[in-house]
């Protein structure tokens, strides 16, 4: 029997979506097909309106189903699909990526080979290169993806293998060492990783000129490794040496010969000869550490007379002499972040709850349907217990509510608003206070299950989603949990249906079990 599969795309929109989803409709017509292909959209909302539809390519997949992420980055993207998927493996795919058309015959046979004890298999990764000149610089750079290790790119992983370490450490906003940091975390629970026989062409997307410098954003989340795992972080993570060193170095060599330079000419006359001696000797270090660079950058790229030689030469200058800088910036700015901005101790994932969310009707007060009165306002047993417990312990505490009899015309916000101050004399101070008014067919980002109302709530309590619990009676408060990245726990009543339960994260049979859960 082969192994079923989900396959999870993260995406932000890139035109080439369409390719990669043709490229898997091809290959399921041919070999075993996934149980649904789950495209996470992770633009962030748009402060009016909604993002345009995804363009999924002129011939629609089937079992595709598009999920919001709210523009949290890849690793909350992924984490999203793969636990809404319910497969034994969760197939991640890079939106940029195309597969060949004997993808899935060979993921299948990597599946099959898998050991009990292996979490991930790893696809092979081709970057075409151009066969008529060297390759850019942006172009080698893609090509080192041939040599990754452990890329979701094209990486199988278990769902209980990505249970049980929580998935992706959704601190990693970009596109940079996730997957690296996933695979550590595996790694020290006992579960090996393997490389398939399966491949994908990873074609050099179009970039802008200052593409290398805006890279070295990825500084920032060396810091946050540094900080988990210490000085062998690197070697830990398969990582290799990086060029931290020498950045720092020709950004040390830069700002002395500045500030020798400027103390000359202040001094004017009166300036010591060392002053001027340290500004030339520090800058034609910070200069020959630059050429060294530039000379390592273009040495390999195109030629003269070759197609856009003299565009290359120019860039590899300019970002030659930018790129220390930044990286620098951003290792400082991740530093003071992870270290000094949160304490020398930086939790591990998954990070310890510091709020807890309650949907309204059905959990903390009995579901009265689009109910106008606060007289008919009703706590359940157990709910002002629960909340005060949590708000001794510390911990915040919120309502994230659907209103939709707003939208439908069947309350008034008044109306609803006097609710909400019922429940409030009732049950006690809440710190945040999220809810939707709008119906289904309005389409916006708020209505569970869709993240933003537990997205809202995070960000007003000044705490990140993944510390963050939604507790409810339904499938879509968990689903909402899911989208935004915060756990969910189901409290099932007599509304609850059974498939909900079924593919609910975590089930409590009453609100005081809700806390032991925690």
């Amino acid at each position: 029997m082969r192994p079923s599969y989900s396959i999870v795309v993260p995406t932000v929109g890139r035109p080439q979506l369409g390719a990669l989803l043709s490229s898997v409709r091809a290959t399921a017509a041919v070999g075993p097909a996934p149980l649904e292909v789950l495209v996470v959209d992770d633009r962030p909302f748009p402060a009016h309106g909604t993002n345009p539809p995804l363009d999924l390519g002129p011939d629609p997949v089937p079992g595709v189903r598009v999920l919001r992420s709210g523009g949290r980055g890849p690793a909350a993207a992924r984490n999203v699909g793969w636990r809404t998927a319910r497969t034994e493996w969760v197939a991640f795919l890079d939106d940029d990526v195309v597969v060949p058309p004997l993808w899935a015959d060979a993921l299948a046979q990597d599946l099959a080979a898998a050991d009990p004890d292996v979490a991930g298999v790893q696809g092979r990764i081709h970057v075409p290169l151009p066969g008529h000149r060297p390759p850019t610089d942006l172009e080698r750079n893609t090509a080192g993806l041939e040599r990754a290790r452990w890329a979701t790119a094209d990486m199988a992983v278990r769902r209980a293998a990505l249970q049980e370490v929580h998935g992706f450490d959704e601190r990693f906003r970009r596109a940079y060492r996730e997957d690296a940091d996933l695979a550590l975390r595996l790694r020290t629970a006992g579960w090996r990783l393997a490389r398939g026989v399966r491949s994908v062409d990873h074609p050099v997307r179009p970039a802008g000129h200052l593409a290398s410098v805006r890279a070295q954003a990825g500084n920032a989340d060396d810091a946050l490794l540094r900080a988990l795992y210490g000085r062998s972080w690197r070697a830990r993570t398969e990582a290799g040496p990086g060029r931290l060193p020498w950045h720092a170095a020709t950004v040390t060599a830069g700002l002395t010969a500045l500030g020798a330079g400027v103390t000359a000419a202040a001094l004017g006359g009166r300036d010591p000869q060392t002053t001027r001696a340290v500004a030339v000797l520090a800058g034609a270090v910070w200069a020959g550490l630059t050429a060294k660079v530039s000379a390592e950058r273009i040495a390999p790229g195109p030629r003269p007379g070759d197609e856009g030689h003299g565009a290359e030469l120019a860039r590899m200058l300019v970002t030659s002499a930018l790129i220390p800088f930044a990286a620098v910036a951003h290792r400082v700015r991740g530093a003071w972040r992870w270290r000094q901005g949160l304490g020398r101790s930086v939790p591990a994932w998954p990070l310890p709850v510091r709020a807890v969310l309650f949907d309204r009707d059905g959990t903390l007060v009995r579901d009265v349907p689009y109910n106008p009165d606060p007289d008919a306002v009703e706590p359940l047993p157990g709910a002002r217990r629960v909340l005060d417990e949590l708000r001794g312990d510390g911990v915040f505490v919120g309502v994230v509510s659907n209103q939709s009899g707003i939208g439908r015309g069947l309350v008034t916000t008044a109306q609803v608003d006097a609710v909400d101050r019922r429940v409030r004399r009732l049950l006690g101070r809440f710190d945040t206070w999220q809810r939707c008014p709008h119906t289904p067919e309005e389409g916006c980002t708020c209505r569970k299950p869709e993240p933003g109302l537990v997205l809202r709530a995070a960000a007003d309590l000044g705490v990140l989603p993944a510390e963050c619990v939604v507790v409810g009676d339904i499938g879509s408060d968990v689903g909402a949990a899911v989208a935004a990245g915060a756990r969910g726990v189901l409290v099932p009543t007599e509304v609850t249906r059974g498939e909900e339960l079924t593919r609910a994260p975590a089930v409590a049979a009453t609100l005081d079990e809700v806390v032991t859960l925690l």
